[in-house]
């Protein structure tokens, strides 16, 4: 566990992001779930352990990121027309420091009700703010809420925005997958340019899922999860390393993992897999790289959490699942209970999965399952938490709250 947390240390000064101990883009420093908190509280409810707890303007699902003493949301407000919104809070206090309109779009809600104009989550970097509010529009802002640049990326989708962007290496990528077109493109993270762009090879459809950035043999490789396949990228020219196809799977929106030389993918909709593919390979890697699928248990919504030597899912109907990572046997199936979109999160040692009923099932690590707490808050929580400060930051459908001792 000790050397597993330090590499996830490292990784996360290699990707030039906030501080390890700050929460500064969807899943935390290192993309996966992962935080080096200790002494976090196991137990809370609306009367116990909450720090603070202050209401949130409009409606959005991006889920909460913590740096520099500020936690960051992003929210769609209006009645007939759409204000999309950057948000800050004071960590300690929970105060409003900063409301900016970023952009403004002639609709107010989303196609889903369980979406928002505000899904994919911010990711804070020194002084800069990004913002990805899909087909409406990505920018880069100041901390002090000025804008740096903006850019547009039409696509039609059923759905909505969904996927984040992701920050490497100077790189702000984004998946762009639409009915219409699909691609993925990388952009100067300090002046907006294109710097590259890829398009998904036919047939398209939509996804909502957000890239990860790994290292293979001492190389950096994009990996993006689309419709029907996921690719691995140069993560510098764009050009394809590896592809690995999933028949029918579309509407993905799980993030991958990557662990033990395998990435773990989420493969879309109507009768979801999960696939452990070596990520060694090149070209179409489908039949020669994919070590192990597991068919029942996988998730639609929820991103997989990989721990030691351990897969962690749970299912949008909350079956939750352990599984060997390296074989992909099953070592415990358990149903939570309510419905799932956030992901689960590793932190202090426990697992935690969050419903979109507001409560928290607090899971011990092990090939067995041993239920620690369970949690609940008022209201629908379909953003994922974050974690940082020694507390967990929970956005309802109503309130940011800072959870802890």
């Amino acid at each position: 566990m000790a050397r597993l947390l330090a590499g996830l240390v490292m990784l996360a000064l290699a990707l030039g992001e906030a501080s390890a101990n700050d929460w500064p883009a969807f899943r935390g420093p290192t993309g996966q779930g992962h935080s080096t908190e200790r002494d976090l509280v196991v137990e809370w409810s609306e009367t116990a352990n909450v720090h603070w707890k202050v209401p949130v303007p409009g409606r959005g699902w991006s889920s909460p990121v913590v740096a520099d003493g500020q936690v960051w949301l992003t929210t769609a407000t209006g009645d007939d027309a759409g204000s999309l919104r950057l948000l800050a809070f004071d960590i300690e206090s929970g105060d409003p420091v900063l409301d900016v309109e970023v952009f403004r779009v002639d609709v107010a809600a989303s196609p889903n009700p369980k979406n928002s104009l505000a899904s994919p989550t911010p990711i804070v970097d020194g002084d800069r703010v990004y913002v990805h509010f899909g087909a409406d529009g990505t920018a880069a802002l100041t901390t002090a809420g000025e804008r740096v640049w903006a850019a547009r990326f039409p696509y039609v989708t059923q759905h909505g925005n969904g996927g984040s962007p992701l920050l490497y290496d100077g790189h702000l990528f984004l998946s762009i997958d639409g009915y219409d077109t699909a691609y993925v493109v990388s952009l100067d993270a300090e002046s907006g340019e294109e710097r590259w762009r890829t398009l998904r090879r036919a047939p398209v459809s939509q996804a909502y899922s957000t890239p990860l950035a790994i290292e293979v043999d001492g190389q950096s490789q994009l990996v993006s999860i689309g419709a029907f396949r996921t690719t691995a990228y140069d993560p510098d020219t764009g050009a394809e390393v590896w592809e690995v196809s999933y028949g029918d799977g579309f509407s993905n929106v799980p993030a991958p993992v990557y662990g033990h030389g395998l990435v773990y993918i989420a493969t879309g909709f109507q009768v979801p897999s999960l696939l452990a593919v070596r990520a060694d390979g090149r070209g179409d890697v489908t039949a020669s790289h994919t070590a192990w699928t597991l068919r029942r248990g996988a998730p639609h919504t929820p991103s997989p959490l990989l721990v030691d030597d351990l897969l962690y899912l749970v299912s949008d109907l909350g079956v939750a699942t352990c599984v060997d990572a390296r074989t992909g046997e099953v070592q415990w199936q358990h149903r939570l209970g309510g419905n799932y979109s956030a992901s689960p999160v590793f932190a202090d040692g426990r697992i935690y999965f969050q419903s979109e009923e507001g409560v928290t099932t607090v899971v011990a690590l092990g090939n067995s399952y041993l239920e620690l707490a369970v949690n609940e808050l008022d209201g629908v929580t379909l953003a994922s938490p974050a974690v940082a400060a020694g507390s967990f930051f929970i956005r309802t459908g109503t309130h940011l709250y800072r959870i802890g001792g």
